[in-house]
């Protein structure tokens, strides 16, 4: 282990226990920690030209005091201490606010350097700051750090200072000279230094550059060490189908594959011909054929003697998943069942004994795939839609129910390429990145409250043409902590408005699945008109009828599940259109408003979304799986994640890193994380 990770803070002169305490709140607790306790943001000192600064900015300057400081008390122990200097030819009105004791300390006639807000329109500087005397441009930039309690800026940069002096000849090079002397990068020691204590911009931006570089790679070669475990496992079964009879099966298909979904079949194809173990993610947008090429693969493993099982999150999803590939799959002697709770008595025990026997191909079905009592005869293939809904151990149970089954895991949330090759780093990605011939573009207006008159108006005209209707709401009843609409409200609106000439629904949570997979059968049967539904309808209905998503207080939602809920229209033939009811309060909902009217591109409104909400709240939740990196931003350093990645693989796939020489600190390094010792479970 590294001697600095053995160190405790209070080795540091003025660390005491309670100090030591309050650092161990902010997860410091060595010397290594205080050392990668890197300042979140960085003061700027310099001593800059008024004319360079724009409103609001911060700026340092230097000038002549003009005037006698006064101090004007208001309210309870506030104060305003106020002042003018003369620089640059102007005359500059300067405010402290509550240090009414800077008094006694400014002089008229001598020289000051003051840092704070510039107020552009009023030529005055809300301060922060003051030196006495005329400085020197030293140190222009000042780290500031995330503290804690009664812990002070000034202190943390003192007690980092004492660690630096004391501890950095232990800070080793972890990157081979060759990669140091190919990006141009900095040393590490000095890196370190230059992140606490930067004398400019410029080193700064050196210093930050090699440190985002050795997160991603160390974060990379772990994750590509995991995924050489995975495609090697002992056991890993070959699935060779015969190539003529797959594609006698592709030209059989009701449509001809698109050229994205060609290029992902071959990648697939590849995986389960190989005695590598297959752990790939497949993403595609809403209704970009995802179905078909899983349909691929199952045939593929079906006409080679083993079995496919398709795990999905809802009861709804298991079903429409399982009409399309009885109607694709059956007419070939592949016999497709399907599992969910609702399966029950003697039909249960009938399909689990065919299931064991074998006499059933592909089996489809909520997590029920992985209670006890079902066992598989010959499980080659395990695909998962939606897998971000599952849990690590539900995902692994079904992997374990064969030996070492090719694993497929498919999304229609499109994930950001620099979140797909980090949050699921381990696995190979697959993208359909383009929609079937003949898809008509949905078209999204977005829309203020007071429209909602002739909004009902547009969907009653779709109606009239024979189509049907969804409408969104964010509440099932009335909040008084949300002013939103809510799925009850609305339904009562349309039936008062309405009476027997259109005729509403209503969908939500807490409503038994029975009665639930009722409403949505009335619905794809064109019994009901207009669906009002909470977010139930996000993954997995069906309707090509469906012309129309009206969505409101959209603003609530975020970028991607807008996204999801647009893809509920435009599955059949016909013109679809989704509305968007918002009156959002702050730029970041307007943003929001304006990106889905632009785009109907899955791939830039995820992109858009990575960006607006940052990768730990993409999937909703922290995720294990998104690492928090000190320096590193995957958003905006995205191309030097790339380059790491591709060193990584070249390193463990080609060079062989465990065996070579030149990489044995970064793999002592990795060996000191426990990536060497770790069971991947994911």
């Amino acid at each position: 282990m590294s001697e600095l990770k053995r160190i405790p803070t209070t080795e540091i002169k003025g660390i005491g226990e309670e100090t030591a305490k309050t650092l161990k709140e902010l997860g410091l607790s060595t010397v290594h920690d205080l050392l990668w306790n890197f300042p979140y943001r960085y003061e700027d000192y310099r001593l800059r030209d008024l004319s360079e600064v724009a409103h609001e900015e911060r700026i340092t300057i230097q000038g002549e005091v003009l005037t006698e400081a006064t101090v004007a008390f208001y309210g309870r122990k506030k104060s305003k201490l106020s002042f003018r200097v003369s620089t640059e030819g102007q005359v500059i009105k300067i405010d402290f606010f509550n240090q009414p004791y800077l008094k006694n300390k400014i002089s008229v006639g001598e020289t000051v350097t003051i840092s704070g807000k510039w107020d552009k329109s009023r030529a005055q500087i809300t301060a922060s700051k003051i030196k006495i005397g005329a400085v020197e441009n030293e140190e222009e930039l000042e780290g500031v750090y995330r503290l804690k309690g009664t812990l002070r800026n000034k202190t943390m940069q003192k007690y980092t200072r004492l660690a630096f002096n004391s501890y950095s000849k232990d800070i080793e090079e972890v990157i081979p000279t060759n990669l140091l002397e190919k990006y141009q990068l900095m040393d590490r020691l000095e890196a370190v230094r230059v992140l606490h204590f930067p004398k400019n911009n410029e080193e700064l931006k050196q210093a930050r550059r090699r440190m985002v570089y050795e997160e991603f790679l160390l974060f990379q070669l772990k994750m590509q060490f995991f995924r050489k475990i995975e495609r090697e496992k002992s056991g890993g079964i070959s699935i060779n189908y015969d190539v003529e009879d797959l594609r006698h099966y592709i030209d059989s298909l009701p449509f001809p594959l698109t050229k994205a979904q060609k290029r992902v079949v071959n990648e697939i194809c590849g995986d389960m011909l190989s005695h590598f173990h297959m752990n790939r993610l497949l993403q595609g947008d809403v209704g970009s054929g995802k179905t078909v090429v899983a349909s691929i693969a199952m045939y593929a493993a079906a006409k080679s003697g083993f079995q496919s099982a398709l795990m999905v999150p809802t009861e709804i999803l298991a079903e429409q998943h399982a009409n399309s590939l009885v109607e694709l799959l059956q007419p070939f002697d592949i016999t497709v069942g399907l599992l969910t709770s609702s399966v029950k008595g003697k039909q249960r025990r009938e399909l689990l004994a065919m299931l064991e026997n074998g006499s059933i191909d592909v089996l489809i079905g909520t997590h029920a795939l992985i209670q006890d009592e079902v066992i598989y005869h010959r499980l080659g293939l395990v695909i998962t839609d939606e897998q971000h809904r599952f849990g690590v151990a539900q995902r692994r149970i079904l992997r374990e129910k064969g030996e070492y089954p090719d694993v497929l895991f498919m999304t229609a949330t499109p994930i950001p390429r620099t979140l797909a090759i980090t949050a699921f780093g381990e696995m190979d990605v697959s993208i359909i990145d383009e929609l079937p011939a003949g898809r008509k573009e949905i078209e999204t207006y977005w829309v203020k409250h007071q429209m909602l008159d002739r909004v009902i108006g547009f969907m009653e005209k779709e109606i009239d043409k024979g189509h049907q209707v969804y409408i969104i709401c964010p509440l099932i009843e009335e909040s008084e902590k949300l002013d939103v609409q809510n799925a009850i409200d609305v339904f009562n609106i349309l039936q008062n408005k309405w009476g027997t000439k259109y005729v509403p629904g209503l969908m939500h949570g807490k409503l038994l699945p029975a009665d639930k997979e009722q409403i949505m059968r009335d619905f794809n049967d064109k019994k009901i008109d207009c669906l009002v539904s909470t977010t139930v309808v996000e993954v997995g209905v069906n309707v090509p009828n469906a012309t129309m998503m009206v969505i409101y207080d959209a603003d609530r939602f975020g970028l991607a599940q807008l996204h999801q809920l647009r893809g509920r229209v435009g599955r059949g033939a016909d013109q679809s259109y989704c509305i968007l009811i918002a009156d959002p309060k702050t730029e970041v909902g307007k943003e929001r408003m304006m990106i889905m009217s632009e785009t109907n591109d899955g791939f830039v409104v995820s992109e858009r979304d990575l960006e607006l909400r940052g990768p730990g709240d993409f999937f909703g939740r922290k995720q294990s799986g998104v690492p928090e990196f000190k320096v590193a931003d995957m958003v905006h350093d995205y191309r030097v994640l790339e380059i790491a990645r591709q060193d990584a693989v070249h390193m463990i796939f080609e060079e062989n890193m465990l065996e070579n020489k030149t990489y044995d600190k970064l793999v002592a390094l990795l060996e000191e994380e426990g990536v060497f010792t770790e069971q991947k479970l994911d």
